[in-house]
């Protein structure tokens, strides 16, 4: 039997994937198909399944993606073909979006369709801008109008006499372009000249612009600031508070563009850290994780799991793979017997601790090469078995330290990387055209396939201002084959040391 298709009108907040509803997200995690809007933040759309059809159905000013006709028309037959539909649209889907037309013709069409809210730019943004509202010692109501009209109407359809007495907040959204002939209608309407005014570009993201000025002078700030739509505008006496309220654009790495090269799997350790730190983050995977190509060989190792002495995990993707085949050869943990383990680094440790399995051996310096020397203050390995579960094309230096220091090491193949060329999010593209502040490195392979992808060096020489950030000296060496240095390098050797070693620099070249 067929399933009955369904479109959800899916509000996807003001532009931090964070303020989207989890009923948005749970919608999208099962979604068959995605249409959303240009303000959309495309991060959200890794929420959606990987075999999800993705249709941008954006529109800006004059520029429409799809005519809104058409686009109705869109989601009615994916619908009727069975398939469950989300619109995603910026901020709330019936606060200026249009998302009660489209309402209206599912409704027409007798197809099933479900509304969730999302939180509108008209409280977030000025939040973000450290702007409250209302406050009980300035205002107790707020006033909410659209500034953008159709240019060939005569005549504004506001009643700026009545909006002007109105008490309390204006909030103006879509009013960018016409900023200076609203303030001068409010004006000549009765409201003073000093009447403070506060403009949001991009409310809560990591590229958020405010300015601040007065009924009498915003238009001449905007026009000095270039400032852009998208913003919305806050006028009232409550723009004051902005010196003291600012909580968000004083985060350490605000104004920061980071790029995050890790696979889509693990980016979010690093991206969480840097989001709360006020960084405008780009996730932009070079590399993916998938099976070795011979995978006898690591059967094979399995099955002789009792005969090894040692097993010797490098990354946490070695782990995650080896124990993804060991499980669909074993049911029981303890059928990995009375192994040893050692780790290389502290995320890999982490990921055999989820495990539930002790680390016995790890090296002080979270490098491939120090194992061997961690090895020798140990114990003696001669003649003992060593398993080196890791990627399948890494150089052979670990396996003949070990050798020579008598073991029998197998260097078996449990996963390989390679290059990731999806955009779906778009951020690959955001960034030849636009650059970065900081492109982050974790691995040597990240490297390899970053240049693959975009030329590193020419990349550095189009953006000159863009600085790189190296997790340890093998992607440092990695990156100095290609003639690259990076910027600095962090002291540990992980996503900890990492962070650490942005923030640090960040404020010595003050941002």
């Amino acid at each position: 039997m067929k399933t009955k298709g369904a479109v959800y009108l899916v509000g996807a907040g003001p532009g931090d994937a964070g303020l989207m509803t989890m009923r948005g997200a749970e919608l999208l995690g099962r979604a068959d198909v995605v249409v959303y809007d240009a303000l959309v933040n495309p991060d959200l759309l890794r929420l959606a399944p990987k075999g999800a059809e993705i249709i941008y159905g954006g529109k800006r000013a004059k520029d429409h993606a799809i005519p809104q006709e058409e686009l109705n028309q869109l989601l009615v037959n994916k619908a009727k073909e069975g398939k469950t539909v989300v619109r995603l649209k910026g901020g709330d889907p019936y606060i200026f979006g249009r998302g009660g037309e489209e309402a209206e013709e599912l409704a027409a069409a007798h197809v099933p369709f479900e509304v969730v809210p999302g939180i509108s730019s008209i409280v977030a943004a000025p939040n973000y801008a450290g702007i409250p509202i209302t406050h009980r010692d300035h205002c107790s109501s707020f006033t909410v109008v659209t500034g953008h009209e159709d240019p060939t109407k005569e005549a504004s359809s506001l009643d700026y006499a009545q909006l002007a007495k109105l008490p309390g907040t204006k909030i103006i959204l879509m009013g960018v372009e016409r900023i200076g002939q609203i303030a001068e209608s409010l004006v000549a309407n009765g409201m003073p000249n000093e009447t403070p005014v506060g403009m949001v570009r991009w409310g809560t993201t990591g590229h958020q612009q405010t300015i601040q000025g007065n009924l009498g002078n915003i238009a001449e700030v905007a026009a000095k600031s270039n400032f852009a739509a998208p913003a919305v505008t806050i006028i009232g006496d409550v723009v004051k508070l902005r010196e003291k309220l600012n909580w968000f654009e004083k985060r350490p790495l605000f104004g920061q563009r980071v790029v995050v090269t890790r696979t889509r799997e693990q980016a979010s350790q690093l991206s969480k850290q840097l989001i709360e730190l006020g960084a405008e983050v780009m996730e932009i995977p070079t590399i993916r994780i998938e099976p070795p190509s011979n995978r006898e060989a690591l059967t094979d190792a399995l099955l002789e799991l009792n005969s090894y002495d040692w097993i010797v995990f490098t990354s946490p993707n070695g782990v995650t793979s080896f124990f993804e085949l060991f499980f669909k050869a074993f049911e029981d943990m303890r059928d990995i017997g009375g192994v040893r383990i050692a780790a290389v680094g502290p995320g890999t440790a982490a990921k055999l601790r989820e495990l539930h399995l002790k680390v016995d051996l790890m090296p002080e310096e979270y490098l491939t090469r120090k194992i061997a020397e961690a090895f020798e203050k140990f114990e003696s390995i001669e003649n003992l078995k060593i398993l080196l579960a890791r990627a399948e094309v890494v150089n052979l230096e670990l396996p003949e330290a070990l050798e020579e220091m008598g073991a029998i090491v197998d260097d078996i193949a449990c996963y390989k990387t390679v290059p990731e060329t999806e955009d779906r999010n778009g951020a690959a593209a955001r960034l030849s055209e636009s650059g970065a502040e900081w492109i982050t490195f974790t691995s040597s392979s990240t490297v390899e396939n970053f240049h693959a992808r975009f030329d590193l060096p020419k990349l550095l020489q189009q953006f000159p201002e863009t600085h790189i950030l190296s997790i340890g000296p093998e992607t440092s060496n990695a990156l100095k084959t290609l003639g690259v240095t990076a910027y600095v390098e962090a002291k540990e050797h992980n996503i900890d040391g990492m962070v650490k070693t942005l923030l640090g620099a960040t404020r010595s070249k003050g941002k």
